[in-house]
């Protein structure tokens, strides 16, 4: 038995809706797995990137199992919160923006961040209350006004298990921060920056962070190391990230105007690396025991360094093709370690 034509036409309808749907929503799983990670995603524009994936971090290097002392304002951060960011933090995306006057109050860079993790919203708010010398609310959020050194960081919890903050000198990058939240469920949000280069960061980068130099870098002349200037120009965009696979592998690229500035940059880089090199495989690499019951020499943590440094310039090594220099090296996990048990808690809202 036939089914009526009116029957035939609403089963094919019903069919092409449904293939449609199933379209879409094939479409926004893609995007969401190719997109940049939700916290660098709500970051306002800037002239600056930095992405920190924390849980494998952690799980390589155990740094949060290390007893490192806090100093007093982040410890009565941690007692009043209780959060302990070394422990708590999974995810962080940092954005850095030039301030036009790097001698005014608010320094040469400015920071707007997001925090992913496990966090106790009550007691942070109450802290927050406490600490915030003014509130503001926007698009439903409450903005707390947290006075800090000779700046004002203004911070707002985004959901259970998200924390944004900023200390730029006005409210907007908050508010944008804000606006974005609202649609993050859509992958297609994010800064101009982060559109047009996350896709040449390498894919499973546990750390990664793109910048742009500007004509402000030039200040003062421009970097120097050891009293040697760096020759990046302006108009240079530069890319770093780190991949753990089974040890930290660091590649730093720059993306420079033309091949002179890019060959130069890779000259300069190359005559560092090999006067590192000489320096650090001439420093000791062991430490006597002489008083010790074994009688064996063991590496104290000054020496453990030293081989550390060794390793890592002994493995560094950078290539130049066309107006692209790229610098790649492994980073020893006991030197990422002890960078990570040096600046952690500095992740902190409480420390800007």
């Amino acid at each position: 038995m036939r089914c009526p034509p009116r029957m035939q036409r609403s089963s094919r309808t019903t069919l092409a809706i449904a293939l449609a749907v199933f379209l879409v929503l094939a479409l926004l799983i893609v995007l969401h797995v190719q997109a940049p990670p939700e916290v660098a995603r709500l970051l306002p524009e800037a002239d600056g990137i930095v992405y920190l994936n924390l849980k494998p971090i952690r799980a390589a290097t155990r740094y949060d199992k290390t007893q490192t002392p806090h100093d007093a304002s982040y410890q009565q951060f941690v007692n009043a919160t209780g959060i302990d960011f070394e422990r708590d933090l999974n995810e962080a995306a940092f954005a850095l923006t030039r301030m036009p006057d790097p001698l005014g109050p608010n320094g040469s860079v400015a920071y707007s961040e997001v925090f992913a993790g496990k966090f106790d919203a009550k007691r942070l708010t109450a802290y927050l209350k406490t600490a915030a010398a003014n509130r503001e609310m926007y698009a439903g959020h409450t903005i707390y006004v947290v006075p800090s050194a000779d700046r004002l960081v203004r911070v707002a919890i985004l959901g259970y298990d998200m924390v944004a903050a900023s200390n730029t000198p006005t409210p907007e990058q908050i508010h944008s921060i804000l606006d974005r939240y609202r649609t993050s469920a859509l992958p297609f949000t994010g800064s101009s920056l982060l559109a047009e280069m996350y896709g040449r960061i390498p894919a499973f980068s546990v750390a990664w962070m793109v910048a742009r130099v500007g004509p402000e870098f030039w200040k003062g002349g421009g970097p120097k190391v050891f009293g040697i200037r760096i020759p990046i120009e302006t108009q240079t965009t530069l890319l770093g990230s780190l991949r753990w696979l089974g040890s930290a592998h660091l590649r730093i690229e720059e993306l420079a105007p033309n091949a002179a500035a890019a060959e130069a940059s890779a000259s300069t880089v190359n005559a560092f690396v090999a006067l590192g090199k000489g320096v650090a495989n001439n420093l000791p690499a062991f430490v006597g025991g002489a008083g010790r019951q074994d009688g064996a020499s063991k590496q104290d943590g000054a020496s453990k360094q030293n081989m550390d440094m060794r390793d890592l310039l002994n493995s560094v090594q950078v290539e130049q093709k066309g107006s692209e220099a790229v610098l790649t090296a492994t980073l020893p996990a006991t030197l990422l370690q002890s960078v990570l048990d040096a600046h952690g808690d500095s992740l902190s809202p409480a420390k800007k």
